[in-house]
């Protein structure tokens, strides 16, 4: 087998070559890159716009709540026909519905009668299909770079991700909206016929329900065998059986509660990162995005190097190593409450989290079926952003009654903590056979 390539033996397009070098993987990328740019000018322009226009507090809410329902609404159930339909499919066809969404708001906003219902009901709709076209997406990537690249191949995904989705998106909107915010609501639609466009020209991956055996329940008790159950089965009894698989695989088992733990620490310190720039470090309004930035160039860097770093350490500990980092970073914010200790520690923060981010989905999508794939990936973000709501409201009440300071240090005590009790099981369970 070459070092970027080698012959598809899991079903994509009858014997195509896979691998991150391969103009089918290239062309994958190139989806992923223009919708998260239009995700990323959409989520700093949809919250903008609804505040300058209404001016409500309860409009912006209902406007952010609608944008995060589809994951715990829809998420699992996506997740299970994802494993029943072509991916690719499911891809194009949740892309068009999001250039049709994307495209009423636009039209809506320059003729002025974007009232809340339709920011309300748009928000929905769009991530509604980023539910089905997330899972599809994990699919076609495993597929078309192969399991042996996955670390490559996530890589440069999550690189896409922070240029588009952190960085190229948010700084988009802002030179746009000041001109017109429609523009920003219709470059969204454009991105998402690019994606559609460049998807539409993929080799053909069969369903992951076809691709795998149907055996009995006892079978999944097993996570060596690449099992699923059979399509007919019912899509409550497909979606519980993802769950199940998710927490009796030990290895996704400890990944999850690791994630959950990380997630729950993030989303605190989110919460207060504004008001301890403003408060603490004395930072101009206008400048609190550096820090942002700062994060963003760390994650692109952990992106560069963590294909190195596990050639010369191994996976597991450079997980925990990201972890530790991870927390490192949020005890510097806390312990040095200066503006330039403060972006070297959100560069520091999105290392770890760049590290972590992708390892982890290598990990998870190395230790699981392909028959269980999209099941287990919507599972899998439930739990992993269940506790991010939990993580803001917890961070509120602690700010008040100590400091914002003890929220970073919390949020850092707590992913160390995770380092130090998972290190073991994140070091050992990184084969598909590990109980």
């Amino acid at each position: 087998m070459g070092e970027y390539a080698a012959k598809s033996s899991s079903g994509a397009g009858n014997g195509e070559v896979t691998g991150i070098r391969t103009v089918s993987f290239r062309r994958l990328l190139a989806a992923g890159a223009a919708s998260l740019v239009g995700d990323g000018v959409r989520i700093a322009a949809l919250p903008l716009f609804t505040a300058v226009s209404t001016g409500s507090p309860l409009a912006v809410s209902a406007v952010a709540t609608a944008e995060l329902l589809p994951w715990l609404l829809i998420a699992l159930p996506a997740g299970a026909l994802v494993d029943r339909w072509p991916p690719r499919r499911v891809v194009i066809t949740a892309h068009v519905v999001r250039v049709v969404a994307t495209g009423v708001l636009t039209a809506a906003v320059a003729a002025q009668v974007a009232t809340v219902p339709v920011l309300i009901a748009v928000a929905f709709v769009v991530t509604s299909g980023e539910t089905f076209a997330d899972s599809a997406y994990q699919t076609l990537l495993v597929e078309l770079a192969g399991r042996d690249e996955l670390d490559r191949a996530n890589s440069r995904y999550v690189t896409a991700e922070t240029l588009g989705l952190d960085l190229g998106g948010p700084l988009l909107a802002t030179a746009m909206f000041a001109w017109q915010p429609a523009a920003c609501f219709g470059v969204d639609a454009a991105s998402f016929v690019v994606a559609a466009v460049l998807v539409a020209r993929l080799p053909r991956v069969r369903p992951a329900s076809q691709r795998a055996r149907s055996v009995p329940d006892a079978a999944l008790r097993d996570p060596a065998r690449p099992d699923a159950l059979p399509a007919d089965a019912s899509l409550v009894r497909q979606i519980l059986d993802g769950g199940r698989f998710l927490v009796r695989q030990r290895g996704l088992r400890t990944l999850v509660l690791a994630v959950m733990a990380a997630a729950l620490a993030v989303a605190a310190a989110n919460a207060v990162v504004s008001l301890y720039a403003i408060q603490v470090l004395a930072i101009r309004a206008a400048l609190v995005p550096t820090l942002w930035i700062a994060q963003a160039i760390g994650t692109l860097v952990a992106a560069r190097l963590v294909a190195r770093l596990v050639a010369w350490r191994g996976e597991g500990p450079v997980m925990v190593g990201a972890l530790v980092v991870l927390g490192g970073g949020f005890l510097a914010v806390a312990a040095a409450p200066v503006m330039a200790a403060a972006w070297a520690a959100y560069a520091v923060i999105g290392f770890g989290a760049g590290t972590w981010n992708v390892l982890s989905a290598t990990r998870r999508q190395r230790l699981t079926p392909a028959g269980l794939m999209g099941r287990v990936t919507s599972a899998y973000r439930i739990l992993a952003w269940g506790l991010m709501p939990l993580g803001a409201a917890l961070a509120g009440p602690l700010a008040a009654t100590t400091s914002l300071a003890t929220v970073f240090a919390a949020a850092g005590g707590l992913v160390l903590l995770v380092a130090v009790v998972l290190g073991r099981p994140l070091t050992r369970d990184a084969t598909p056979n590990s109980r």
